[in-house]
């Protein structure tokens, strides 16, 4: 049986107490009062008190003290006052339950009683043999300690000592620098097998153009004979996906801390860590290559208030999602850039407000854009503001509940028409490029960027058309986020989730004037149908079983259903998985875990989507996963 967190301190106490006792006691060289050497036994064991929570560099020190040093005057202590301060201490911390603390302080205090007496009974056979029968009464002396004796001793304590830190997994002092204790190591990796299949009947003519593709690589002449980027809409495919992170959280004192993670990704898409394995991308991977490894994490947090309903932090730098949401508006993998404030404080008996807010930078115009001309472009730097307030409730002993309503702002997100030029090659940059989003996944409505001018180097209008591509809609998303919990069955919770998110800014007719995405069925005579895109967004879900898997056969499973229109949220920063990625998608998700371990787990997914605007396009995901975390 694993010994309590007190054992190590008790067994040394009762180790070193009636051997230090002597020591404290002998090395003072103090004469004893002018009375018979019995006199005055009970004054003496009272006046000197036994050492019952001695380290063992303490114990070693006693030992080795100077034999004419006399020694300062000892306060008087109870038995097992400082181990009874140490258990009461760990108590009030959590570390001990009450129960099991207020047993060892029984226990260490009635050992420490016993010490005494016995040690007094040493000390009074050690002046016995001490005075010799013709010494006057009024000049006795106690005879210290040989250094023999004392080399002895501290060797003994010292393999002791040792001896059970070995044993018993737990460190000596000062075997380890002090920082080690501030550092906290932690990470995960994922092993993953996924498979995406098509039903039939999407529209594979040419209909679903990749945005990211294009706008990530060299502007697309739309003029040319050749398909833009396209998304698959009808070829299975299999692959394995690896992910693995690793992080280290410094306490840098006085409130602050420092936290860094790494993590393993094909690309350095926001929302995913993913690796497929045997994917040959951006010169990494394939044929058993080495894969790359991305700055996941890296902020500065203060912190003021350690209590859990009572606490205020700020964050700068790359950190975890601030805000309570679902991964309707932000993948659970995203990271945020920039300053964040996240508080909280309980008004009444489990009532906890909490606010959240910050500053987001987006993107962040080059220096040198556009590096091809002297003359340089106006700046185009996006920021996201956010900011959300809510409360926990524990309604009763049963039920709990979480609300929050948050306000998204997106600055300078939409693409703007540049002023008019004539590109003559792909080379050739717009004064609005960079108002182009430099990551996205699909759903959002795009116009066209470069105002071209038709003229008789390009064909007037037919050829060298290179195009970039921009959000058609602003974004200022109103996001209601709820949960409810029902824990009457414990360890089995019953938790019901949902959001609703509406895109306050979108602009129907705004949209349709310049939309070359998401639109209806052309009419008859070759124009373009009307855009069918929204501003909408909605979420549900419910999970049964174990809230967190903490043991060996926890487990839970989740059933939910989702309806994301296509310009409810910024396509790039919400779920990844869920038909591929991004926004103007609906359909069902199924999933559970089984912990095998404290540490590891199984999982498996299933999302079925279907696309709400535009083409025909379905498509079905099954995942399934074995995760362990450090």
């Amino acid at each position: 049986m694993p010994n309590r967190p007190s054992d190590h301190g008790t067994r040394l106490a009762l180790c070193l107490a009636s051997t230090c006792f002597a020591a404290s006691t002998t090395l003072a060289g103090t004469p004893l009062p002018e009375k018979s050497a019995f006199d005055d036994l009970p004054a003496i064991a009272q006046a000197t008190p036994v050492t019952d929570a001695l380290t063992s560099a303490d114990s070693l020190a006693l030992l080795d003290a100077p034999q004419s040093a006399p020694a300062p005057a000892a306060r008087p202590r109870r038995a097992g006052g400082a181990m009874t301060a140490l258990l009461k201490r760990l108590v009030e911390r959590g570390v001990l339950p009450k129960e099991d603390g207020e047993e060892l302080i029984q226990v260490a205090e009635e050992e420490a009683e016993a010490i005494r007496a016995e040690a007094a009974a040493e000390t009074a056979a050690a002046i016995a043999e001490a005075v010799p029968p013709q010494a006057s009464p009024t000049a006795k002396r106690v005879t210290y300690i040989p250094e023999t004796v004392k080399s002895e001793l501290r060797d003994q304590i010292k393999s002791e000592v040792l001896a059970q830190a070995r044993n018993e997994n737990w460190a000596a002092p000062r075997t380890a620098p002090e920082w080690t204790s501030r550092m906290r190591v932690f990470g995960d990796v994922r092993i993953r097998g996924e498979g995406i299949s098509y039903p039939d009947g999407n529209d594979n003519t040419g209909a679903f153009p990749n945005f990211n593709a294009i706008n990530t690589g060299k502007p697309f002449d739309v003029s040319g004979t050749t398909f833009s980027p396209q998304y698959n809409v009808d070829q299975e495919r299999r692959r394995a996906r690896l992910r693995a992170r690793f992080g280290i959280e410094a306490d840098l004192s006085d409130g602050f801390t420092a936290g860094v993670r790494i993590g393993t990704g094909e690309n350095n898409s926001p929302v995913s860590a993913n690796q497929s394995l045997g994917l040959a991308s951006q010169g990494q991977g394939g044929n058993f290559s080495k894969y790359a490894i991305w700055l996941d994490r890296g902020y500065l947090r203060y912190e003021l208030g350690s209590q859990p309903t009572k606490n205020l932090s700020i964050y700068a730098g790359r950190f975890d999602n601030p805000f309570f949401s679902t991964t309707t508006v932000w993948s659970n993998e995203l990271g945020f850039d920039g300053l964040a404030l996240r508080a909280r404080y309980e008004v009444a008996r489990g009532f906890t407000p909490f606010l959240a807010g910050g500053a987001f930078p987006v993107f962040n115009t080059d220096l040198n854009f556009a590096t091809n001309q002297p003359t340089k472009f106006k700046s185009d730097d996006k920021y996201l503001y956010g900011v959300q307030g809510g409360f926990d409730w524990k309604i009763s002993k049963d039920f709990t509940a979480k609300f929050g309503a948050a306000y998204y702002y997106f600055d300078n997100i939409t693409g703007r028409l540049s002023d008019p030029f004539i590109p003559l090659s792909a080379d050739d940059q717009g004064n609005t490029d960079n108002s182009r989003p430099s990551f996205a996944q699909k759903g959002n409505t795009y116009r066209a960027l470069r105002n071209i001018i038709p003229d008789e180097l390009n064909g007037y209008g037919t050829t060298n058309q290179f195009q970039y591509f921009g959000l058609a809609s602003e974004f200022k998303e109103l996001a209601l986020t709820g949960r409810l919990e029902y824990n009457r069955f414990e360890p089995v919770q019953i938790s019901l989730t949902g959001e609703y998110v509406k895109n306050l800014a979108f602009d129907h007719d705004a949209i349709n004037a310049v939309a070359v995405n998401n639109r209806g069925p052309n009419s008859s005579s070759g124009a373009l149908g009307n855009f069918d895109g929204g501003d909408t967004a909605w979420y549900v879900d419910l999970k049964v079983g174990s809230q967190a898997l903490e043991k060996r056969w926890d487990w839970n499973v989740n059933l939910g259903y989702r309806y994301v229109e296509s310009d409810a949220v910024v396509d790039g920063f919400n779920d990844q998985d869920f038909g591929g990625g991004g926004t103007n998608m609906k359909g069902f998700t199924l999933g559970g875990a089984l912990a095998l371990g404290k540490n590891v787990w199984l999982g498996a997914r299933w999302f079925s989507a279907d696309e709400i605007a535009g083409p025909p396009l379905k498509s079905d995901v099954l995942q399934f996963d074995i995760n362990g975390k450090f």
